[in-house]
C-alpha cells in the first residue's frame, strides 16, 4: 500500500509543492510547526533515512539546504531547523522549519488546523524565494 507521501507525490492527494526534481519533492507540512515548515521527501519509498542510498541521502540534504535558504529569505527566522524523525509516516522525510527558538521544533506545537489559504501563502513565499535564488521550475527537474 502506498504511503500518504507517495499519494501526494502522485497527485492522488493535494500538496503545496515548492520543489520537484527527478529524485525528490518538497511540499509544505499540513500540520506546520511554524509557517513555511516544509518536508523534503524522496520520490521512491524508503522507510528509514538510514536505509537511503548515500547519493540520494546527499541529494536530499542539498535540497533541504536550498529550501532552508529560501525559508530564511522568505520568513526571516533566527535559524532554520532540520529534523529527521520518521515516526509519523513510514517514508523518509526531512523537516525544514523556520525557527526563532528551540521550542519551535517541538511537534506538540504543530498547527493541525492550518488554513489552506495560509499554507498556500507560505508556499507562494517559498516558491518566490527559490525563484529569486535562481531555482526555476526548469532548473529543479
Amino acid at each position: 500500500m502506498p504511503t500518504i507521501f507517495t499519494r501526494i507525490i502522485e497527485g492522488e492527494l493535494p500538496g503545496k509543492f515548492v520543489w520537484r526534481d527527478d529524485r525528490c519533492v518538497a511540499f509544505l507540512s499540513i500540520a506546520p510547526l511554524r509557517p513555511g515548515h516544509a518536508l523534503v521527501v524522496p520520490i521512491g519509498e524508503v522507510d528509514k533515512w538510514t536505509d537511503l542510498e548515500p547519493a540520494l541521502a546527499a541529494h536530499l540534504m542539498v535540497v533541504a539546504q536550498r529550501i532552508a535558504q529560501a525559508q530564511q529569505a522568505a520568513f526571516s527566522p533566527a535559524r532554520v531547523g532540520l529534523i529527521i524523525a520518521g515516526l509519523e509516516v513510514p517514508h523518509c522525510h526531512l523537516h525544514t522549519v523556520p525557527i526563532d527558538h528551540e521550542a519551535d521544533l517541538h511537534f506538540a506545537n504543530a498547527n493541525t488546523d492550518a488554513p489552506d489559504d495560509e499554507l498556500e501563502q507560505a508556499a507562494g513565499k517559498l516558491r518566490a524565494a527559490l525563484s529569486a535564488a535562481g531555482y526555476t521550475e526548469e532548473s529543479r527537474v
